[in-house]
């Protein structure tokens, strides 16, 4: 048995199975591990090939061994795959149909992106892995059970999270092997109360200081009717305890970055904070270390790169300002809270560049606009035995298909989904997601930041607690193309691990592979370093004042292109989330109109950059921030 080679270049089918890269053309070979199942997937024996083209690895575990090749699927999906298709956003726990293997009149049903090693072993499952586990874990790991629940229910397939041995962890995630109807259920919709009961028999496994907690949560759940009022009364309490055992951790951050043009683009319209190559100021020091970004420009010479700088510049100003009134707050503000704060800044930033297409009147696609990934260490205090401590949260805001990466040295895990047509298709329950990807506009953007007024972005906006050493990768597509960084993770992350590579040589590291491997596009990475063990000194980022940020602008600038500056365009007041508490809006609508009018003057010193191009002599920057509570 051989395993076919994904170069279109190659194709070579005379690549042993354990083999690691081509022997033909030297491309590292890639393994699809593969979840089985329908009635048919236990009818072929370990060992045993499966159509010419799958081999049994373990039951119900299937490697493709022709993976350059479409995987088969039926002209019209059947409607038991639907829950699939609709839960594609939640890729990080739930599978996603790869295709269907038809053999012997058997038809089998094979998902990707399921809980299976590299090896092609299964992951542990949940019971098991909660003896013994930390507190913070063990009560995330049901933050996750909690935060899937409505989704599933409304998919359809809550029993997903019921049944014992279908959930499995790798590390901090928890992750749905399969997905189980709701049909069995009385009258179709499972309570909560179940939940419950699936918690309370992991009881005896908690640790000492949640376990009291979780069994009166247990209770709880189980008293009268579902409501939303009563889920999230559920979430409340859960939450505090999770942010209750994450502050008991050190929470350690450093961070580096590196941009690139790329070997054949004369033309940098990535931009990323920090950003290396610019002189620091005082002016973002609130920001730093929390706020990490990358912007992949879109709109051609002097509008993606002016469209990508002001987006950045932009959410510095806003997040600033969303800092200051946090650390003032004497309450603990809700994930759903601080996600509509986010929101409502994500709206300003995007009409002040919306607001600039207007003024220069750019249509269609002309438009300028930019990608978005952005990720913030909200530093809010929980009271611990030692005083106030960071409560860990990490909230990524992601618009388009720059994506973030959660890098350890046993794991990579993507964080985001891109938003493009390929992934609309199958949310949509139009395509499976390999026949989506063939499509020629398959990768085409449905969303981008200023390309279009607020009301018609949707971000997608999470919240991930720290409880583990590891590495926040925000990247853009110029490195993640050609799933560059799930092949090149292990060596990068191991010569990390072992003190070969510092954090701003991985940065530097993963631009060279982009550089060297896809070669198309600019490429700009931003590593947030996050330690929660005793295994490294860092600087109080109370006390740090190291920031990178974009130079200021003369007048004489802002008025060489555009002339008069016009109005910002404040966030609509239309807003899917209606906002309850937390930081004032009208705080985030005034620092909005000043960031607009910094961010116009900040395209006329861009394009006229462009038209004088004088050599000046840059200030050193450091690459890198380092903190610690």
């Amino acid at each position: 048995m051989f395993l076919q080679c994904v170069n279109p270049n190659c194709l070579s089918e005379d690549n042993p199975l354990d083999a690691s890269v081509c022997a033909d053309c030297g491309t590292l070979l890639e393994r699809r591990h593969l979840w089985a199942i329908g009635d048919g997937a236990e009818a072929f024996a370990v060992g045993t090939q499966v159509g010419d083209r799958y081999h049994v690895m373990a039951p119900h575990i299937w490697l493709d061994m022709r993976p350059a090749k479409p995987p088969e699927a039926p002209p019209e999906l059947p409607p038991s795959v639907l829950p699939y298709l609709k839960l594609f956003p939640y890729r990080l726990h739930v599978p996603t149909i790869y295709g269907f293997c038809i053999a012997d009149s058997t038809a089998v049903l094979l998902l990707e992106n399921a809980p299976i090693d590299r090896s092609g072993s299964p992951l542990p499952s949940l019971s098991a892995s909660l003896r013994g586990a930390p507190a913070v874990r063990q009560v995330y790991w049901l933050w996750q059970l909690l935060e899937l629940w409505v989704p599933l229910l409304e998919a359809g397939v809550a029993s997903s999270v019921l049944v014992d041995e279908n959930l499995r962890v790798e590390g901090w995630r928890v992750w749905v092997r399969s997905l189980y109807g709701d049909f069995q259920a009385e009258e179709g919709v499972p309570p909560v109360s179940e939940l419950a009961t699936l918690w309370q028999s992991w009881l005896p496994s908690l640790q000492p200081a949640i376990a009291d907690p979780v069994r009166d949560l247990c209770r709880f759940m189980k008293e009268g009717d579902d409501t939303p009022a009563k889920l999230r009364a559920i979430a409340t309490r859960l939450n505090q305890l999770l942010l209750d055992q994450a502050a008991q951790l050190p929470l350690r951050l450093k961070v580096a970055a590196a941009t690139s043009p790329g070997p054949h683009q004369p033309l940098n319209e990535d931009a990323c904070f920090p950003q290396p190559g610019h002189a620091p100021t005082a002016t973002d020091a609130a920001v730093l270390p929390y706020l990490v970004m990358v912007c992949d420009g879109v709109g051609g010479h002097a509008g993606g790169e002016v469209a990508s700088q002001m987006a950045v510049r932009s959410m510095q100003l806003q997040i600033r300002t969303m800092l200051a009134d946090v650390m003032e707050e004497t309450a603990l503000l809700t994930p759903d809270i601080v996600t509509q704060q986010l929101e409502s800044i994500l709206r300003i930033v995007n009409n002040t560049i919306a607001s600039q297409n207007d003024t220069q009147g750019r249509e269609a696609r002309d438009r300028m606009g930019t990608t978005l990934v952005m990720a913030l260490q909200l530093p809010q205090k929980i009271a611990t035995a030692r005083g106030n401590a960071n409560a860990h949260e990490l909230y990524l805001l992601h618009l388009g298909d720059s994506r973030a990466y959660w890098l350890t040295p046993d794991y990579c895990q993507l964080l985001t989904v891109d938003d493009d047509l390929a992934g609309r298709e199958v949310r949509l329950g139009r395509s499976l997601y390999r026949d989506a990807l063939r499509r020629k506009d398959g990768g085409a953007l449905v969303q981008a930041l200023g390309t279009r007024n607020a009301d018609a972005i949707y971000p997608t906006i999470q919240r991930f607690v720290v409880e583990e050493d590891g590495v926040l990768m925000l990247c853009s597509d110029g490195l993640s193309d050609n799933d560059r960084v799930s092949q090149h993770w292990p060596d990068v992350m191991r010569a990390f691990a072992k003190g070969k590579l510092t954090l701003e040589g991985c940065a530097k590291t993963w631009v060279e592979l982009a550089n060297q491997h896809n070669r198309h596009d600019n490429t700009s990475v931003v590593l947030l370093e996050c330690r929660v063990s005793d295994r490294a000194q860092f600087i109080d980022p109370e006390s740090s004042t190291t920031d990178i940020s974009m130079p200021d602008l003369s007048e004489s600038a802002r008025v060489l292109l555009y002339g008069d500056p016009p109005e910002p365009v404040a966030a609509p007041t239309g807003s899917r989330r209606r906002r309850r508490q937390g930081v004032s809006l009208p705080l985030l609508i005034a620092a909005g109109v000043l960031a607009g009018m910094a961010m116009v003057g900040l395209a006329g010193w861009l394009v006229w950059q462009r038209l004088n191009p004088t050599p000046s002599t840059p200030q050193p920057v450091p690459e890198s921030t380092e903190s610690a509570e």
